[in-house]
């Protein structure tokens, strides 16, 4: 999250949220002037954060069924979130060109997957995707590559921004 500068007022979308782990810890980051919008394709993952977010009682978390080519963000946000989720995509460079579209001037996209090494924890190899793939998908879709970080044992972490001449 520092790494995205995700700060106290920030508005964050946590895209393929699943059960909401980042979306809790987003929420408190963000603090009551911020906003979190937890976003899932499916219904029962959107159920699952409903009810964590109530039993956390967060008020500044808003959940929104996307669709599997649009995240359907109902307000610009300063960062988008993407974490072990990318892999998940059936049509990356069309969802991701809806999620350059949803970014405030000067936004950021941070994707989270795990390392096509083989090492540690993670989903099976062939669901790993090469962090090479996920840099021409984001350009082909409008973004531009500001930062890798390698912080992460078992997964890669790029930071993209809006390109300035993007459609």
């Amino acid at each position: 999250m520092d790494h995205l500068g995700i700060a106290e007022g920030s508005i964050v979308a946590d895209l393929g949220a699943g059960g909401g782990w980042f979306t809790i810890r987003l929420a408190r980051r963000v603090g009551p002037n911020g906003r979190v919008y937890a976003q899932d394709i499916q219904p029962e993952m959107i159920g699952a954060i409903k009810r964590r977010v109530e039993r956390e009682e967060l008020k500044n978390v808003r959940t929104v069924l996307g669709a599997p080519l649009d995240p359907q963000l109902p307000d610009p946000v300063d960062v988008v979130l993407i974490v072990d989720a990318y892999h998940e995509m059936e049509q990356p460079q069309t969802l991701l060109r809806n999620v350059r579209k949803s970014l405030k001037p000067g936004g950021r996209v941070g994707i989270v997957e795990f390392t096509t090494s083989g090492h540690g924890p993670g989903p099976s190899m062939d669901e790993r995707v090469d962090p090479e793939r996920v840099i021409r998908d984001a350009e082909a879709a409008g973004l531009r590559l500001e930062s890798r970080g390698n912080f992460l044992r078992y997964q890669y972490l790029l930071e993209f921004v809006a390109a300035p001449n993007a459609r």
